[in-house]
């Protein structure tokens, strides 16, 4: 395959993907902002979540931001805004933020380093717990322990569920197609009988 074609394919094939804006900030106060759809679950007890970061460039300051400083925040993407958090994708200049040119505000909470996105319904604090080089395509994962989370009491259930179609999460196929989505039914935990 073509190398477009192929990446697009690929990258669209699975489906359905979590989509997360990723904030950070350098030892000298310069923020970073950045679309990510390669996030999944790694357990509850820690609460782990993990994240895979395409091989390094001259301008990627995400991962090195992170670290530094062993913070990160991982912010939801509205369906107001899903073209300007798009935008937070584009090869910005190292050491240049992404929040203001693409029309976001920073925001922070006491004694965590890395900012939240002021406009998402839910901010997730992690810290840094492990870096996995994957040597098969020079990837890297990142595990990081969640230590901070934010949002409104309505979107979280009382079994402790949070739910994404109020929070107005939007999801991502492929690398550029955004959808909301629509709720079929919440099932009860699956039981083995006969």
């Amino acid at each position: 395959m073509e190398k477009r074609f192929r990446t697009t394919f690929i990258n669209s094939l699975p489906g359905y993907k979590c989509l997360q804006m990723l904030a950070t900030v350098s030892e000298v106060g310069v923020t970073n902002l950045a679309l990510f759809n390669s996030i999944f679950h790694l357990g509850a007890n820690p609460a782990l979540l993990g994240m895979i970061f395409r091989p390094d460039g001259d301008d990627h300051d995400s991962l090195e931001n992170i670290k530094k400083t062993g913070q990160y925040t991982l912010n939801n993407v509205l369906p107001e805004w899903f073209d300007r958090a798009h935008q937070t994708s584009a090869r910005f200049p190292s050491g240049y933020s992404e929040f203001e040119p693409c029309g976001f505000k920073e925001s922070y909470v006491d004694g965590f380093k890395a900012p939240f996105v002021a406009e998402s319904s839910i901010k997730i604090g992690l810290e840094m717990r492990d870096l996995i080089d994957i040597s098969i395509n020079n990837t890297k994962m990142l595990i990081g322990e969640i230590v901070h989370v934010s949002m409104d009491d309505s979107i979280l259930e009382s079994d402790g569920y949070v739910d994404h179609l109020k929070a107005g999460t939007v999801t991502v196929a492929g690398l550029d197609s955004y959808f909301t989505t629509s709720h079929l039914a919440r099932l009860a935990y699956a039981k083995f009988s006969q």
